[in-house]
């Protein structure tokens, strides 16, 4: 049977579509207008999140679904109603297409939600798992809190099978945004005050992520069940700085600085988020990936951020 990936141009979905196709899948692909990267071959169909679009063709014949997409991150967001406009992409649109979904028969349905589902933060050494309140904290947070809460009822309803996955940051070869900037940093040698963090952050390499999604596509004991990702070592913010600079062949050049002091002037800048990224915890637990489905990270953090450095070390200076 067939196996359709729904955000398969997204860097996730890019991954994913390797792995799968290695695997042997039947696989066809959802996309909105990018066909980018989509190997020749492979079955592409139109899909969209917006609510009324119709999944049927693209799900006829088809016994399992990835859904990938969303609505991300905007970092300008001029919307008058930033939650409605992540609510119906992330929730109403996610939802059509899981209900036209159990109505033409799929089996599975797997959804890769966020970390942001639950909050931001967490004391270091108390990392998150499954049974923690939800505590989102923006938009794009709620929005796919309240996406696994309505997967959660489909399912319980009957007729198809859930499992939602919680990665935090992702990285991997083709990543963007923050983590790319980082490599940016430190291949230029930028002096960087973070040498007094003392944090704990959690992330998952793609190559680990596609691997457990591809875990929940057929394992029984998937079924129903929700499940962080991680690459199972976590780091502080200066042991990533340094492990990554030494992937890259250089050094880091963290200088010591309070982290109150980073805050506050991040603040005044208007760049708190991000600070809060760099200086504060958010760690999480992936023991129920590991005894429910017997699931561990095949790559170790160092890899996937060889791997990650190999590729930007590939790439032009300019893109």
């Amino acid at each position: 049977m067939t196996t359709l990936v729904v955000g398969a141009s997204g860097f996730v979905g890019r991954h994913l579509l390797r792995r799968l196709s290695d695997d042997r899948r039947d696989l066809r692909v959802a996309l909105h207008h990018n066909t980018a990267g989509i190997t020749a071959g492979i079955d592409v169909v139109r899909g969209s999140l917006e609510p009324g679009f119709d999944w049927r063709p693209a799900l006829t014949g088809c016994d399992a679904v990835v859904h990938l997409a969303a609505r991300v991150h905007v970092m300008s967001d001029d919307s008058g109603d930033p939650l409605a406009e992540y609510r119906r992409a992330n929730v109403d649109g996610t939802l059509a297409l899981a209900r036209q979904a159990a109505e033409v028969g799929v089996r599975r349905f797997v959804f890769l939600s966020s970390v942001k589902a639950c909050g931001e933060a967490t004391p270091r050494g108390r990392p998150l798992t499954e049974d923690d309140p939800p505590a989102p904290q923006d938009p794009y947070g709620v929005s796919k809190s309240e996406a696994e809460a309505g997967l959660r009822s489909l399912a319980q309803a009957g007729g198809i099978e859930v499992a939602i996955l919680r990665p935090p940051l992702v990285y991997g070869p083709g990543v963007r945004a923050n983590f790319l900037a980082m490599m940016r940093w430190l291949q230029r040698g930028v002096p960087l005050p973070l040498a007094s963090i003392d944090n704990r952050r959690s992330l998952v390499g793609a190559d680990n992520l596609v691997d457990l999604i591809a875990v929940c596509l057929d394992h029984p004991a998937a079924a129903g069940e929700t499940f962080f990702a991680s690459d199972g070592d976590d780091l502080s913010t200066p042991d990533l700085l340094r492990r990554l600079a030494a992937a890259l062949g250089t050094r880091a050049r963290l200088l010591p600085a309070p982290a109150a002091l980073l805050t506050a002037a991040a603040t005044v800048l208007g760049q708190s988020a991000a600070a809060q990224r760099l200086c504060s915890s958010l760690q999480v637990d992936i023991g129920k990936a590991r005894r429910v489905l017997g699931w561990t990270p095949p790559h170790s953090v160092d890899d996937q951020l060889a791997r990650t450095a190999r590729w930007y070390l590939d790439r032009s200076p300019e893109t």
